[in-house]
């Protein structure tokens, strides 16, 4: 029995640091047939250099557009019957697309499966990325089985689903996926696994990775006021009460200044924060221990922080700004794709 061809789509935006390993990952699946396909969105460092000296297809985005629609030019050029969507800046286990092509031919009311992150960063970088790859295993971990949302940086989906859902939308650069997750969840189950697995180059610096959640969680909230519901799997309720507890903890710190009966709140809401998530603290103790854990702590607690903010400024926006409540109107489907046509190209060549 033939096995169905499988398009393994790799946006990319200077990522010159991973991407090598990344399509070298790809090039060593188990599966066969497969092809690679990488999509630059007009990279500025040598990124596209390496792609380029490897055996894959190499297409670019007419400009600078954001991942959506880099996926998307990707998806029109392959040939797969099945859409393996990695980034660039993740390495796939050898055996990560076999294991997904299963899963999708035995259950065929599956739209999507979703792998995950290891509990270890691609390339060890810092010790604020290692926090990060191990709160995000750990969340995705506890995401496992049918979720409402989408994992499109490590994400399996057949063609036929694909052309039925549409495509990503281009003009969401932050929250792609949410707005992906919610369409194809409508129709088809969307299923997480922790047999599909790769390694993850996360954020090495704590600024930009808070800056990075602060935006994604603003982003989010006209979603979240339309479907009026937690995200099945991902953003559970006591995840989300311990991003508010860690706002308000910060927020009443100055109460201390009224005296020392007052330090009391801030204290037990930053105590709410940490229960919130006990499951991944027990975790990363026993693989990391105390020392390691104290770390975990102050990065796990200022990501809530940074969440939380964003989810407050996003409710004031929302608020105050009608474009900002029609974010996910499917509107932007009449305004014409960048992507339909996209040529086919040559092994190392970019269009």
């Amino acid at each position: 029995m033939s096995r169905p061809l499988v398009s393994v789509v790799i946006p990319n935006y200077n990522y010159g640091n991973s991407i090598g390993l990344c399509i070298d990952a790809a090039l060593q699946q188990t599966y066969a047939p497969l092809e690679v396909i990488v999509v630059d969105d007009h990279s500025t460092d040598d990124s596209l250099q390496i792609a380029r000296r490897r055996d894959v297809t190499v297409l670019q985005t007419p400009r600078n557009s954001g991942v959506a629609v880099a996926r998307n030019t990707g998806a029109a050029a392959a040939r797969g019957e099945i859409l393996f969507f990695v980034d660039s800046d993740v390495a796939l286990r050898p055996d990560a697309v076999e294991k997904a092509v299963d899963e999708l031919l035995a259950h065929p009311e599956y739209g999507a499966v979703c792998g995950i992150y290891e509990d270890e960063p691609l390339i060890r970088d810092s010790i604020v990325e290692e926090c990060r790859v191990l709160q995000a295993y750990c969340w995705r971990m506890d995401s496992l089985g049918t979720v409402s949302f989408l994992f499109s940086s490590l994400t399996a989906i057949p063609r036929k689903v694909f052309q039925e859902v549409g495509p990503f939308n281009p003009r969401l650069r932050q929250t792609e996926e949410v707005d992906y997750g919610q369409r194809m969840s409508a129709r088809y189950q969307i299923r997480v696994t922790p047999h599909v697995l790769g390694r993850h180059d996360d954020d090495d610096k704590l600024l930009p990775l808070l800056r990075k959640l602060y935006r994604r969680a603003r982003l989010r909230i006209p979603l979240f006021v339309q479907r009026r519901r937690f995200a099945k799997g991902f953003e559970t309720a006591s995840r989300s009460m311990a991003a508010v507890a860690a706002f308000g903890a910060v927020v009443t710190l100055p109460l201390a200044l009224l005296g020392p009966a007052w330090l009391a709140v801030p204290v037990v809401l930053a105590g709410a924060s940490f229960t919130g998530d006990l499951a991944m603290y027990r975790y990363v103790l026993k693989r990391r221990g105390w020392r390691f854990l104290t770390v975990f702590g102050s990065v796990a607690f200022a990501t809530n922080v940074a969440i939380s903010t964003g989810i407050v400024v996003g409710t004031v926006h929302w608020l105050l700004s009608g474009r900002f409540r029609r974010l996910y109107e499917p509107q932007w489907a009449d305004a014409g794709e960048q992507v339909v046509g996209a040529p086919r190209q040559r092994p190392g060549t970019a269009a």
